[in-house]
């Protein structure tokens, strides 16, 4: 007897739980997705299925969008090993320090510049945990707002563009991922003004949270050199972004030129060489395969469970709920972010847009604005406990002293600030949709 004898609705709760423990038993989410889907694949529907793993892989791997994410990792390796980024946050600190919680509103500003010009999340992390929190400890700053800023500025590149995040739902949702880049911008921003208000709130009623930076170290630099630090950096972003905004370049080709861009302004500075070429190309293999075998197990998954009826299942059962539709779209979020708990964003996206995006469709939303609300949501399920991926990326830089309990509390009006920004995108679809 086969498992299509338990029928779709059990035969769904034996693909999530199985898909659940599996995980617990410590195994990559490529090795446990891709083992459910070749039992269920054979299990459902014989020996024979063979091809409709190969078709789904074939489709998959041979998609041309694809090909911008390893040129946007390479980029940011790239950005980690010269002192482009290193420059940037110097130079901020000379701008900012000045007033109190400066050095900590200097780090969100770098963090989203660097946002800008690579849009991978777990290097900006760590570079901001290398560069910024011994600076922010050594001023005095409060501990866990120090965390907090470095952790959650860190996460933006899941919503500025060229967003990796909005790259895999485009190419899901099969939306446009240049009008995802457009819409995302204002959000982007919106979480940036609301951290960066959080810091001033708290700095200027107490200023020992945040002290500004001494005369001594004021007089060290000159505004001048501070200045001519932030000419390499904005350039890589007008490079990126106006290329695709001005429609000079797809977004594949401007991953190529931010990769050239970066790749000539280091060979200017005197810092390429063959170990950094090196590094950052083997940096870049180990991510892009990461990202493909997640991919390549999700897209048989969702393939076998949507010829097994999954989708229509799904489907119905949400589209049943009596609720208006802005409720389906709050239980949508809720699951997101239950699943952020412990799911990486490439396996969420991967195995649940291809059932929730449809329903939005039918339900009469704009997938775009969807869109935006799942990178937000991801943005929280990089800070949110106990996978929490944010903690760890700068648990590993981080002195010994601070644990992950305390990256986690330190987390926690940060998640509380992406939640509100989350519902106000919800309720109110134009603040991510009036640009396009």
């Amino acid at each position: 007897m086969g498992l299509n004898a338990l029928g779709i609705e059990y035969g769904t709760y034996v693909l999530v739980a199985s898909i659940f423990l599996l995980l617990l038993t410590g195994q990559p989410l490529a090795w446990v997705t891709g083992l459910v889907a070749l039992l269920f694949t054979f299990g459902w529907f014989g020996g024979n299925a063979l091809p409709l793993v190969t078709s789904r892989i074939f489709g998959f791997i041979t998609e041309y969008s694809l090909v911008a994410i390893p040129m946007f990792i390479l980029m940011a390796a790239l950005l980690d090993r010269s002192g482009i980024a290193k420059d940037l946050f110097n130079g901020m600190r000379i701008l900012a320090g000045r007033l109190p919680g400066g050095v900590a509103i200097q780090t969100l500003i770098v963090a989203i510049l660097m946002a800008a010009m690579s849009g991978v999340i777990g290097g900006e992390i760590v570079l901001l945990g290398i560069l910024a929190l011994p600076q922010m400890l050594r001023l005095g700053y409060d501990r866990d707002l120090s965390i907090g800023v470095v952790c959650a500025g860190g996460s933006l590149g899941t919503m500025m563009p060229p967003s990796i995040v909005l790259i895999i739902y485009g190419l899901v949702a099969g939306v446009s991922i240049a009008d995802l880049f457009v819409a995302a911008i204002t959000p982007a921003l919106l979480l940036l003004a609301c951290y960066i208000g959080y810091v001033l709130f708290r700095c200027l009623r107490n200023p020992e949270l945040g002290p500004p930076i001494s005369e001594k170290e004021r007089a060290e630099e000159s505004v001048g050199s501070a200045l001519r630090a932030l000419v390499a950096p904005i350039f890589i972003v007008v490079v990126v972004l106006g290329s695709i905004y001005g429609g000079i370049a797809s977004i594949t080709e401007a991953a190529s030129l931010g990769v050239s861009s970066v790749l000539i302004i280091s060979l200017l500075r005197g810092e390429l060489n063959r170990r950094m070429l090196q590094d950052s190309l083997v940096h870049t293999l180990e991510t892009c395969g990461m990202i493909i075998w997640i991919g390549i197990a999700a897209a048989v998954l969702v393939g076998v469970y949507n010829l097994m009826g999954g989708n229509r299942f799904v489907s119905a059962a949400i589209l049943g709920l009596d609720a208006p539709p802005v409720v389906i779209v709050m239980v949508m979020m809720a699951i997101l972010l239950v699943l952020g708990m412990f799911l990486d964003w490439i396996g969420i996206a991967l195995l649940t847009l291809p059932i929730f995006v449809p329903i939005i469709r039918e339900l009469g939303f704009d997938p775009i604005w969807f869109g935006i609300l799942f990178a937000v949501n991801m943005q929280v399920s990089y800070l949110t406990p106990p996978f929490g991926p944010a903690a760890f990326y700068l648990k590993s830089v981080a002195p010994p002293d601070i644990t992950l309990k305390h990256i986690y509390t330190a987390l926690l009006p940060f998640i509380v600030l992406q939640l509100l920004v989350l519902g106000l995108l919800l309720f109110y679809p134009p603040l991510s949709t009036w640009m396009l």
